[in-house]
């Protein structure tokens, strides 16, 4: 017993790196409830309206996936089945919002007996939760390293919602915009708090990455 312990405590202290500590960690800023109980913004000055383009996020050309670790190791994963949407203003590109929702069952894994636990009420509770959705609420240029922007939008996951801000790079072409960021989360704070075996503690924060690609034609 003495000799388990003393190799638990070793994994405590030495245990394998933290993928979430090489991306930046998302902001979160203010509930929902919040925000509704904040002051109005003023509105902007009229402009003659642009010709917004309605652009498709898919699977074929979209990935979103995350990194998960715990004391003894990390696991990538990711959605198979989403879809989404970006209403792209070409005249002032931080004027268009970006949709996306995900159907939870589609989750994966490196590991088929991780992806099994992860769609449990431990973890997604897929059953109860079949959906995960992301709303852009605000789009500014610049961000935190080499990022090009910063985006805000309220994400709903296991039936939680919060505000998050997280860096992104975005490019636009004649042919698509993209977009690309990775950064991490804190998953208790969407109610998974299940912490994993007494000598193999989960870790809360989850790196999410992030590969957009929306066609213009």
């Amino acid at each position: 017993m003495r000799s388990f312990i003393s190799f638990s405590l070793v994994l405590a202290l030495v245990g394998c790196e933290d993928p979430a500590d090489s991306v930046p960690a998302a902001e979160v800023t203010q509930s929902p409830s919040a925000m509704a109980e904040a002051p109005a913004a003023e509105a902007p000055a009229a402009e003659a309206p642009a010709a917004i383009e309605t652009l498709a996020l898919s699977p074929a050309q979209t990935t979103i996936g995350f990194v998960g670790s715990k004391v003894t190791g990390s696991h990538d994963g990711g959605f198979r089945e989403f879809t989404g949407t970006i209403a792209f203003d070409p005249s002032a590109p931080e004027r268009s919002r970006i949709e996306v929702t995900i159907q939870t069952a589609s989750l994966f894994s490196d590991n088929e007996d991780l992806t099994t636990h992860l769609k449990s009420p431990d973890f997604f509770g897929v059953d109860e939760f079949p959906t995960a959705r992301f709303e852009s609420t605000s789009i500014r240029a610049g961000g935190e390293g080499n990022a090009t922007h910063t985006i805000t939008g309220q994400l709903t996951l296991h039936g939680q919602t919060q505000t998050i801000t997280f860096p992104a790079t975005v490019n636009v072409t004649d042919a698509a915009v993209t977009a690309s960021s990775e950064f991490s989360i804190e998953r208790q704070q969407f109610g998974m708090v299940y912490p994993g075996r007494a000598d193999d503690l989960i870790r809360d924060r989850v790196v999410i990455k992030l590969s957009l690609t929306a066609p213009r034609s």
